[in-house]
């Protein structure tokens, strides 16, 4: 499990789509990387990787958009939510 702290947007767009790489925190080693959005997509849809983003009252889980391609969007309480959008950029 890991939690994604950051995330940097391509080049003129501001929607969960343009999400490029994200940074993310192991919190059981502490160790800090970044991975392109296909390579957390590829981790989480095959290789039973759980991503989640700190939020308030609860953390929320990262789930994958069966876009084109497909992208990284957090789901809380039964629905889609912005949480990815709100971290800082880097």
């Amino acid at each position: 499990m890991v939690y994604i702290t950051a995330v940097q947007m391509s080049t003129g767009g501001t929607g969960h789509e343009h999400i490029a790489i994200v940074r993310w925190t192991d919190p059981a080693n502490s160790k800090t990387d970044e991975s392109t959005t296909a390579t957390m997509v590829d981790w989480i849809d095959n290789q039973n990787g759980v991503a989640k983003v700190h939020s308030s009252p609860s953390d929320v889980t990262v789930g994958t958009v069966d876009g084109t391609p497909k992208y990284l969007r957090t789901y809380a309480d039964g629905k889609w939510s912005n949480n990815l959008l709100e971290l800082p950029r880097f």
